[in-house]
C-alpha cells in the first residue's frame, strides 16, 4: 500500500484539471469506445454530478453515435419520459409536466431542473433527426416500481388484449391486500408463505409467449416485457429484504443488467448505451468491501457480461458541499451541508493534491498508484452528516472500481421541482 504522500504525487502527476466540457473531452473520446459508459455519482442529490453527466452524455450522443440512456430509476415513470423525447405522445406539454409522473418517494432523484434541461434538449435533438434516424431513448432500470408496472401492464392489457389482462388483474389481486406496502408484502412471504410468486411468474411468461403481438403502441413490446420483469424481480426483492439484505441488493441489481439487456435488444446489439446510477451500482463492487459480503452490482456485472474492454465506468467525488437528501426513509427532502471529506479517504487525498475541479482516467501505467483500499464517500437518500464517519464511506481501490474518477472539489444540492 502506497504512502499518502506518494498518492498525492501520483494525483499531481496523472490529473487533469477540468473547468468545462472541452476540458473533459479526453475521457469522453476514451470512454466512447466502449459499448456501455457509466456514469455515477456520489450522491443522489448534487447538482454538479447531474450537470456533468448530461454534459457528456450529450457529447456521447452528438459526436459518438449512443442510442439510449438507461437510469437508476422506474421504468413506468421514465417511460412516460421516452415517450414524451421520442414524439410518441401530446400528453405532456413540457418536460416539467412530465416529471409529474416521479411521484414515488425519493422523487427529487429526476423530477429536478437539471434533468428537465437534459429532457428538453433529448425531445430538440430527436427532433431535429432526420426521419430514417433511430430516436435516442430515455428508460428506468430499477425495480421498485411493482403495483406501477402492474398498472401499466393492465391497462395496455385491458386496451388492446382483454383476455390477457385477467390473468394480470389476478396477479395484481394477490398484491392488494397489502395496500403498497413492500414491508408488509415481504414480512408476509418471509414469514408466513403467503406470497404472490405463482401468480406473477405466471404472468411473465404470457407476456413473454404473446410480445410480439404487443404492437398497438410504439415500444409496447419492451414496455410490458419489462414491466413484467419489474414485477417478478420486485417480489424476489420484497420477499428477500426482509431476512437478508445482501441477496436483495444482489436481485436488485442483476434486474438492472437483466433491463439493461431488453433495451439493448430493442436497439440492437450493435447500439451503444449510457447508464445513470450511483457509484455504489456502477463501481465495480470487487473492488469494495462489497465482495467479501458476498454482494455483486452493476458495474462488476456488465464488466463480466460484456468484457472490461466494452464497458467504461466513471466515478464521482466531492471534498464538500451542499446535497438534497432526508434524515429518514419517506420523509420530505432538505438541503443538508456535506462536510470536508473524512481525513485519510480518496476524497481528501484529492482535495489535498490540489483544490480544485480535476479527473483521473486509470492506465496501465498509472493504475498501481490507484491502487490503496482506503474509504470513498458514499451518500444516498437518507443522510446524517454528523455520523457519516461511520457508515458513509465504502473501502475502494479506485483504479479497480472505476476506468475514470471526476472530482469536484465543492459542490451544491441539486433543484428539486416543486409541484
Amino acid at each position: 500500500m502506497l504512502k499518502t504522500n506518494q498518492m498525492i504525487e501520483a494525483i499531481k502527476e496523472y490529473s487533469i484539471p477540468f473547468a468545462n466540457i472541452d476540458d473533459l473531452l479526453a475521457l469522453i473520446n476514451k470512454a466512447s469506445r466502449a459499448q456501455y459508459v457509466l456514469l455515477g455519482e456520489a450522491s443522489h442529490g448534487t447538482s454538479e454530478f447531474y450537470e456533468i453527466r448530461a454534459a457528456i452524455t450529450k457529447e456521447l450522443i452528438q459526436h459518438h453515435g449512443f442510442s439510449f440512456i438507461a437510469v437508476e430509476g422506474d421504468w413506468p415513470s421514465c417511460f412516460e419520459v421516452n415517450r414524451y423525447i421520442k414524439g410518441y405522445t401530446t400528453q405532456y406539454a413540457n418536460a416539467e409536466d412530465v416529471l409529474k409522473t416521479f411521484s414515488r418517494w425519493p422523487s427529487w432523484m429526476w423530477a429536478n431542473q437539471e434533468i428537465k434541461e437534459l429532457i428538453e434538449w433529448l425531445r430538440d435533438y430527436n427532433n431535429n433527426l432526420p426521419a430514417h434516424q433511430p430516436k435516442v431513448g430515455f428508460y428506468g432500470l430499477d425495480v421498485y416500481s411493482l403495483w406501477e408496472s402492474m398498472e401499466a401492464i393492465i391497462e395496455y392489457l385491458e386496451n388492446n388484449h382483454a383476455s390477457d389482462a385477467k390473468k394480470a388483474k389476478k396477479a395484481f389481486e394477490c398484491f392488494e391486500p397489502f395496500h403498497r406496502e413492500a414491508q408488509m408484502y415481504g414480512i408476509s412471504s418471509a414469514f408466513y408463505g403467503k406470497n404472490c410468486m405463482v401468480e406473477i411468474l405466471e404472468l411473465l411468461q404470457t407476456i413473454q409467449q404473446k410480445k410480439d403481438t404487443y404492437t398497438h403502441e410504439p415500444e409496447a413490446a419492451l414496455s410490458m416485457q419489462v414491466n413484467a420483469l419489474v414485477a417478478s424481480n420486485a417480489e424476489a426483492y420484497y420477499h428477500t429484504m426482509i431476512t437478508n439484505d445482501n441477496e436483495s441488493w444482489n436481485i436488485r441489481d442483476r434486474h438492472m443488467v437483466e433491463a439493461l439487456k431488453y433495451i439493448q435488444s430493442y436497439y440492437k446489439d450493435s447500439a451503444k448505451g449510457i447508464v445513470w446510477e450511483h457509484n455504489t451500482h456502477i463501481g465495480d463492487a470487487r473492488a469494495t468491501d462489497m465482495k467479501s459480503s458476498g454482494m455483486v452490482n452493476v458495474g462488476q456485472l456488465t464488466r463480466e457480461e460484456y468484457g472490461p474492454k466494452h464497458v467504461y465506468a466513471v466515478g464521482f467525488g466531492t471534498h464538500h458541499g451542499t446535497v438534497i437528501a432526508s434524515d429518514s426513509w419517506g420523509n420530505p427532502q432538505q438541503e443538508l451541508t456535506v462536510p470536508p471529506a473524512m481525513e485519510g479517504s480518496w476524497e481528501d487525498t484529492i482535495h489535498r493534491a490540489g483544490a480544485f475541479d480535476q479527473y483521473l482516467m486509470f492506465t496501465e501505467e498509472n493504475r498501481k498508484f490507484f491502487h490503496s483500499t482506503i474509504g470513498h464517500r458514499a451518500i444516498g437518500v437518507v443522510y446524517d452528516p454528523e455520523v457519516e464517519q461511520y457508515g458513509n464511506y465504502v473501502p475502494s481501490r479506485l483504479s479497480k472500481r472505476y476506468d475514470a474518477f471526476i472530482y469536484v472539489e465543492k459542490t451544491h444540492a441539486l433543484s428539486p421541482l416543486i409541484f
